[in-house]
C-alpha cells in the first residue's frame, strides 16, 4: 500500500525480527546503520504503553549525495528510514518513504541525470530489501 510516498508492506515476522532482518540486509549491502530506535521501549521508560514499534535509520553517502547535490534540502529526508510496527490486531507492517517520492518532493527528479538515476536505483534497492526483510 502506498499513500503520499509512504510504502507499507505486511511482514511475516514480529517487529524485532523484521528490523533485525532489514538491518542485516542493509549491512550486507555496505549500508551504514546510523540508529535503531525502539519507540515502545522509550514509551515504557516514561510510563506509557505503545505496541512494538522500531525505527531503523540507514544510508549510503554514495547513493544519497547525488540527490543532495541536485537539491540540498533532501538532507532533511536522508538518511533513509524504515519503521516496523504492530497494529491493534497484532499484524506487523514495515513502512518507508519511497526514495523516488522524496526526490520528487524536493524537485530532484526533474533534474534527471545523476539525481534521477540515483532515486530510481535507491527505490528499487530499498523495495527489494524491505521485501526480503518482511517476507518468509
Amino acid at each position: 500500500m502506498v499513500k503520499d510516498g509512504l510504502v507499507t508492506v505486511p511482514s511475516t515476522h514480529d517487529v524485532k525480527e523484521t528490523i533485525d532482518r532489514l538491518e542485516n540486509d542493509m549491512k550486507s549491502k555496505g549500508m551504514t546503520i546510523f540508529a535503531r530506535i525502539d519507540h515502545a521501549a522509550g514509551a515504557k521508560a516514561v510510563g506509557l504503553s505503545l505496541r512494538p514499534t522500531e525505527l531503523l535509520i540507514f544510508g549510503n553517502a554514495k547513493a544519497g549525495t547525488p540527490l543532495m547535490q541536485a537539491h540540498q534540502t533532501l538532507g532533511i529526508d536522508l538518511p533513509l528510514k524504515a519503521l516496523a510496527w504492530e497494529d491493534a490486531a497484532g499484524k506487523v507492517w514495515l513502512s518507508y518513504n519511497d526514495p523516488g517520492w522524496l526526490a520528487a518532493r524536493h524537485g530532484a527528479q526533474s533534474n534527471g541525470g545523476e539525481a534521477g538515476e540515483a532515486a530510481k536505483q535507491m527505490t528499487a534497492a530499498l523495495a527489494a530489501a524491505v521485501n526480503r526483510a518482511a517476507g518468509p
